[in-house]
């Protein structure tokens, strides 16, 4: 019960990596916040976590409106009395669209959710976290999209390496300096529904990642161990790190 006591926010917990960070959380003791666009999927995850006897709560809302935030921050402390995890999951892909090929909208839609949706709830979480006297953890779910730039279209690719400099000057500031941890992870190849928001790929975006080689293929459950060891305190030095969970794939 590695997280006994404490309560997790998580987006995008409706499904594939974020229903089984969770689903893990749950398990280890910890009250659930689970939050996503998709009422649906919350409803499911909310009572999978209930059958397995675990305590949660589901609120649906979207992670780029500033009122959804307030409401899931409010909730939380209403609910359990404390924000000690915030697990920022929730993210979108671009078709994998060039530079010379994504358009304002597809821009601004991406970064909204993969980055300034994100940078707003630490803020809201942070408020609440430096008055705890044990402060709180903060898990940006990046990509090696933020760590290289072929592993996704523009958008994607800046969005997730501006996540990871959130990630590290949250850890320099409200980490060094005040009470608070915040680490990335760096998926690979997860199985998730992700891939089915795919459409209409772009052929030189995808000309660029197939060129990286083919990617091991791992699962949601394997992301959430990952996710686990940095809210744990099992990872408690641990602060302004990115992991990365890629199977090898840029190793090569």
């Amino acid at each position: 019960m590695k997280l006994s006591g404490k309560t997790a926010i998580i987006t995008g917990a409706g499904s594939g990596m974020g229903r089984a960070i969770a689903k893990l959380f749950a398990k280890e003791g910890a009250r659930i916040v689970a939050f996503d666009l998709n009422e649906d999927g919350i409803q499911a995850v909310v009572e999978e976590i209930k059958k397995g006897g675990g305590d949660v709560v589901g609120i649906a809302g979207n992670v780029t409106n500033q009122s959804d935030i307030d409401r899931l921050i409010d909730t939380t402390k209403d609910t359990f009395g404390s924000v000690d995890i915030l697990v920022n999951n929730a993210g979108i892909m671009d078709n994998f669209m060039t530079v010379g090929e994504v358009t304002d909208e597809l821009w601004d839609r991406v970064l909204a959710v993969n980055l300034t949706g994100p940078m707003k709830l630490a803020r809201a979480a942070i408020q609440v976290m430096e008055k705890q006297d044990h402060g709180g953890v903060i898990i940006n779910n990046a990509s090696v999209g933020g760590l290289f730039g072929t592993r996704g279209g523009a958008a994607y690719v800046a969005s997730k390496h501006a996540l990871i400099g959130l990630t590290k000057n949250i850890a320099a500031t409200h980490g060094t300096l005040g009470k608070i941890r915040a680490n990335a992870i760096a998926p690979g190849g997860v199985n998730t529904n992700i891939g089915a928001t795919i459409t209409a790929p772009s052929e030189l975006g995808m000309r660029a990642i197939q060129g990286a080689g083919e990617a091991p293929m791992g699962e949601p459950e394997q992301i959430a161990s990952v996710a686990l060891f940095l809210a744990s305190d099992d990872s408690s030095f641990v602060n302004g790190d990115v992991l990365k969970a890629d199977g090898g794939w840029t190793a090569r």
